[in-house]
This record gives structure tokens, sequence and C-alpha cells, in this order.
């Protein structure tokens, strides 16, 4: 029985961190609903396998967009499907459960989480930084006074900050992550070769061939959709080429916070960055010479954590397995 949860509630993804048993979940958070009767009819794996195939009796949705809750009633039932499959629905006492949120969440957003996993059989839930758990799970020591920079690319915002002494010094948030990243991959297919495609082809796409700065060899690849002129399925061939100019708008975005932290930051702890690097985590991360683009605009070394798409999860993990050691770190909440 977990006495003590970290969930990394992501808008692509739900992870779920038990101290020494480590990562037991990793999900899609996406629900499926009757439209009907607003009746559950799958959460996760099953539930993203039905996005764009669904007749009109189900829909298909996340219950989170850029990184907070946008529903609450079917958040707090994702959140109760994944706990009760961590804990065991027959069990004694309630975990305590750590919830990592973005650095610009509102208090009306916090507010939402903390009684949303209350709701869904938490005992008590704190909250946690994302860019304050990413450090912790890539291994960077917070505590120090000396700053470490990290930037973390989720699915729904990324979140940049320099960090010290346990706590945010310097820091921004904008809401694009993989699935701006995917949105854009769509509109420049369909605005170049008329071809509509859905976001699970987008995001395979991605994965593929996805590409932040030009490769030195060209990768193809087949892609099918509709045809906006005929409405008819059509295929055609991608490259990474039109990748990299697909991929612009959106890291153009993320290239923007990063510069807007570095100015912010202190110029002591600017020093501490330039001498060690920015770590890079998040799934965002996995994008391909991400980290080649960033030190040539930012021309900060930058690096990517291993398992990027892990560090928040495990760094809430560790918070939650350590509570007295991190109090600084972790926003209370309630009982």
């Amino acid at each position: 029985m977990a006495r003590r949860i970290a969930i990394d509630l992501g808008t692509t993804n739900v992870l779920v961190y038990v101290p020494k048993r480590g990562v037991v979940v990793n999900e899609p958070s996406v629900v499926a609903l009757q439209v009907e009767n607003n009746q559950i009819v799958a959460i996760g794996e099953e539930a993203k396998k039905m996005i764009g195939r669904t007749p009109d009796s189900i829909v298909a949705a996340h219950p989170l967009q850029d990184g907070v809750i946008a529903n609450y009633n079917i958040s707090e039932t994702m959140l109760r499907h994944f706990i009760n499959k961590v804990s065991g629905r027959i069990r004694i006492g309630k975990p305590e459960v750590m919830i990592a949120v973005p650095v610009g969440i509102t208090s009306t957003e916090r507010r939402a989480v903390i009684d949303a996993t209350l709701a869904a059989g938490a005992k008590q839930a704190y909250l946690i930084k994302q860019p304050i758990a990413a450090a912790l799970g890539a291994g960077i020591p917070i505590a120090t006074a000396s700053g470490n920079m990290i930037i973390d690319i989720g699915g729904g915002t990324t979140e940049v900050a320099v960090i010290a002494l346990g706590d945010v010094v310097a820091a921004s948030s904008a809401r694009v992550g993989g699935n701006k990243i995917d949105a854009a991959i769509a509109v420049y297919i369909r605005k170049k070769h008329n071809l509509i495609i859905g976001e699970q082809t987008a995001e395979e796409i991605k994965k593929r061939i996805g590409n932040a700065i030009e490769p030195k060899k060209e990768a193809k690849m087949e892609v099918s959709g509709s045809s906006a002129i005929t409405g008819l399925p059509e295929s055609i061939i991608i490259t990474s080429e039109d990748l990299v100019k697909a991929l612009k708008p959106p890291l153009t975005d993320i290239i923007g916070v990063v510069k807007s932290v570095l100015q912010q930051t202190p110029p002591e702890l600017a020093s501490d960055v330039m001498d060690k690097g920015i770590i890079i985590s998040g799934g965002g991360a996995l994008l391909r010479n991400i980290d080649t683009l960033l030190t040539k605009v930012t021309g900060v070394p930058c690096q990517v954590a291993e398992e990027p798409e892990k560090c928040v999860v495990k760094g809430a993990g560790i918070a939650v397995e350590h509570l007295d050691a991190y109090k600084k770190s972790v926003l209370w909440a309630r009982e």
C-alpha cells in the first residue's frame, strides 16, 4: 500500500511515482466520455487510442489544458483512477499526494488542483513547482547557494527557472510545449501540402523526423490524411527540412522565455549558470538537437537530462519521500 505518492499531472501524460518503487504509471492524460450522460468509457492509454476516431456518442478529451485543470470533474475522476491503481481499491488510510504544478499557476488554479486531489482520495495534498521538481529529478543540488538553471518543456507549458537555496530566484513560463509543436506541424502541412492530419499523426511525425535544426542527413516520411481540396484520403512525403520550418514559431516562443529568464537572473547566479550550463527536461527535450539550438541562441551550454520526461515526477517523488528536508521547496496544502 502506497503511503506517499507523487504525481506529475501533465497536459499530455500523467506519471505516478511511489518511493522505493519508482515510476509506476505513465499514461496519457486523456478521458473518453459518453456524450449523453458524461459516463466515463476509458482513461489513459485506452482513451488516447480513441482520439480522432470516436463516433458522435463518445468524446475523447484532455481534462488539463496548458498545465492546469480545464475540466474539474473529469480531472478528479482521472486522479482517483490513478490513485486507486497505485494504492489498490481496498486500503487502510489515505495516501499523502505531492502534485507538480506550473510556476505561473494562479491561486484559483492551485485551489482546483488541491481540491481535486483531496476529492480523489488523498489524505493530504502538497504542491511543488515544476522547475524545482524537474531540477531535483535531474539530480541538480537545489539546496546550495550556487545557481542552477532548468528548462522544462512539457506538453502544455514550458517552465524556465533559475534555482538557488531550494527555491526559484527567476522564472517564467509560456503556454507552449509539445501540444503546440504538434499543432504547428499540422498547420504547416495543411498550408504547404493541403493535407489535413490529426493530432496523433502530427505527434508521430515529430517523434520520427522532428528536428530543431537542419540535420546533416535529411529524413523523409510518408504521411496520410484528408485532402483539404477534395476531402479524399491522400498520402504525401514530408522531409526533416519541412519540420524545421514548421517548428520555428513554437521554438521561437520557447527561446523567448529562456532569454527573458536569463535577463532577470542576478549577475552572481548568471555566472554560475554560465559555468554549469542549462539542463533541459520534459518530453519536449526529446526533440532532436533542441540542446544544440538553445546553446546556439543563448551562448550558454545546454544539455538534456537523463530520462527527461520523468524528471518532474522523480523530483516530486524525492520531495514527498523527504518532506522535512524539502519543506522550503514545497507549497503546503490543506488536509
